[in-house]
Order: C-alpha cells, then sequence, then structure tokens
C-alpha cells in the first residue's frame, strides 16, 4: 500500500508536495504554477515561502479547506480551520493531527508561535509533513508510514539532524524537502539518503 501510495507524492520544490489520493492535497503551496484544484491545503506557519495567498488562489476551489495556524490564517480567506500543536480534526476523510515544529538553535521559528508539522491520514497512509522544524524532542513519540523533513540546514534542521529524526521516526520510506529554492541544495538531500542506506528507504524527489 505505502509503496503505491508514494508514486502518488509529487514534490513541486521547497515543502511543497502535492498528494494525488482520493483527495487533492497541498502542502505549503509557494511558486507554483497551478495545478489540478485542491480539496485540502495544509500550512505550516506564516512565512511567506510557506503561506503564500496568491499560490493557494492557483489551485483553490470553493469547496478547498485550509488548515493551518492563527498567523497564516489572518494572511488567507475561504474555508480555514486553524490548528495548534496537538488538535485532531478530520476534513474530507482525512484524518489530521498537529504536532509541533519549532527551531531549538537558532530564532526563525520560535516554539512560543505554535507553528506546525502535520501528520495526516490519507487513503489509509499517514504523512507526516514536519514543517519548518529541527530535531526536537517530540519526534520521538511521532509515528508516521511515510516522513517528509527539511534537510537544507540555515533555518531548520540540517541533513545529519534530519537523519537522527528519520531514525526517530521510524517511517517506511522518508523524502527530503526544504532545499533548492531559500537554502540548501540537492547535495543536502543526497547526503541524507546516503546516511540512510541500510536503515530507512529514502526517496530524493525529480528537481520540479
Amino acid at each position: 500500500m505505502i509503496e503505491e501510495f508514494v508514486k502518488k507524492i509529487n514534490w513541486l520544490g521547497h515543502d511543497v508536495f502535492r498528494i494525488d489520493g482520493s483527495v487533492t492535497v497541498y502542502t505549503d503551496p509557494y511558486q507554483i504554477a497551478g495545478g489540478p484544484p485542491a480539496d485540502l491545503i495544509l500550512i505550516t506557519h506564516e512565512h511567506f515561502d510557506h503561506c503564500s495567498p496568491e499560490d493557494v488562489a492557483r489551485i483553490l476551489k470553493s469547496d478547498t479547506v485550509i488548515v493551518t495556524e492563527k498567523d497564516s490564517a489572518a494572511k488567507l480567506t475561504g474555508d480555514i480551520r486553524v490548528m495548534a500543536p496537538g488538535d485532531r480534526i478530520e476534513v474530507k476523510g482525512v484524518a489530521i493531527e498537529a504536532v509541533p515544529a519549532y527551531n531549538t538553535d537558532k530564532d526563525f521559528h520560535p516554539r512560543e508561535k505554535g507553528w506546525l508539522g502535520f501528520i495526516a491520514k490519507i487513503d489509509g497512509v499517514s504523512v507526516y509533513h514536519a514543517g519548518d522544524t529541527d530535531r526536537i524532542p517530540e519526534m520521538d513519540n511521532i509515528r508516521a508510514d511515510i516522513a517528509l523533513l527539511p534537510v537544507s540546514g540555515t533555518y531548520v534542521m540540517t541533513a545529519d539532524q534530519a537523519v537522527e529524526a528519520a531514525l526517530a521516526i521510524g517511517p517506511a520510506i522518508a523524502i527530503p524537502m526544504h532545499y533548492g529554492t531559500v537554502a540548501g541544495t540537492e547535495a543536502d538531500a543526497i547526503a541524507f539518503r546516503d546516511a540512510l542506506q541500510g536503515k530507512i528507504d529514502v526517496r530524493v524527489m525529480p528537481n520540479p
């Protein structure tokens, strides 16, 4: 099931994914050209490269639901559901848990902001989108079939720290993100993959 599901995951650059399941789910749409309209949009936090109202507008339809935190919600319009870490909701058959995402050794994403990662169960497969985060203790309690993890360093965890996160979470498949746009390069994704060889199946997605 997981192997079939991962074929439905499209990386669109940075932290942007489109999942073409029974519902179409986007994460943090930014610098996208458009695409199939969204049933559900997950937005992790208010920074411009994650909460982009003009990009959201490109994939919005009349019944699209946006799930996000309070700061991003203030910048958006439409059917918006506001979550905080620890909250759980179900939208269009997708079970969503909001989990913490924050920095531990830098100040770009303060814990007190209450910004988010998401664990979304779509068509029976759980997908963890970590958001912009460092390797945080809460990851020890996160379980998901597929983990989407930032690897660039600078604003988020490094590839080495992402390796530690992946080993703590133990997904069947890990996919690196947050490189090639505002920080990091594909070399970070390759380093992440190589370090986990024989331990976790890492898929470096094709450049969009």
